[in-house]
């Protein structure tokens, strides 16, 4: 077995011990245990419990941000992007808010696939003590969502549906910690409801907060007249 092998090992055996019983409840011998391994492989490979976790967050932040950045480059005629291509030629970009759609998507079967780190990100990594992934996880993530929703700005506001100081940064926040709770919600209590199901809805939610705003202002302009 690699050294790589070892450490994998180690992070899934990690991350379902923390997911069931949280970061103070888990041992290094109960990590061992479920690795397979002898406990001074936990501390050769990552020094402590804590050199662990953290290594463990990195892991799976730089996973997270790298499938929702691929999904970010989408093409126009991607199966995966529900709306916005109307105007794009087939192998020319998406659409901004399709991007933003199929980021959701990403981000829906990134956590479908890997439950307990979702679990693990609701529940743990906001203390202080992991600062750091903290910051890591805003500037990889949901730092995504926030590049594709300043292009979903940039392409909104001259039709009226975004305000030009659109803050982006929180959006991104909103959006992820919404995604996030529902894929927790999802495998707990409706493990059977399709994925593509629960993307609809939130597309729904997404798409009608921006087309809400070009409604609003027809009806003003109506009314006003």
């Amino acid at each position: 077995m690699t050294r790589e092998d070892t450490r994998n090992r180690l992070f899934r055996a990690a991350v379902e011990l923390i997911a069931e019983q949280g970061f103070a409840g888990t041992t290094v011998d109960a990590i061992a245990e479920r690795a397979g391994v002898a406990k001074g492989t936990v501390f050769y490979n990552f020094g402590s419990k804590d050199g662990l976790f953290a290594a463990l967050l990195d892991h799976g932040i730089q996973r997270l941000t790298a499938s929702l950045a691929e999904a970010a480059e989408v093409p126009a005629e991607a199966p995966a992007v529900v709306r916005g291509n109307a105007s794009r030629p087939p192998g020319t970009a998406a659409a901004p808010l399709a991007r933003l759609d199929a980021v959701v998507l990403a981000q829906l079967r990134f956590f479908d696939e890997y439950g307990p780190f979702a679990r693990v990100l609701f529940g743990e990594m906001w203390r202080t003590a992991w600062h750091d992934a903290v910051v890591r996880l805003r500037q990889g993530a949901l730092g995504v969502y926030e590049r594709v929703l300043a292009d979903v700005r940039a392409d909104t506001v001259a039709a009226g549906e975004l305000r030009a100081d659109f803050d982006t940064g929180t959006a991104a926040t909103a959006l992820f910690g919404m995604v996030l709770t529902v894929s927790i919600e999802r495998r707990v209590l409706r493990p059977d409801h399709p994925l593509e199901e629960v993307h609809a809805t939130l597309v729904e939610l997404i798409h009608g907060r921006v087309t809400s705003q070009v409604t609003n202002q027809v009806t003003k302009s109506v009314e006003a007249g």
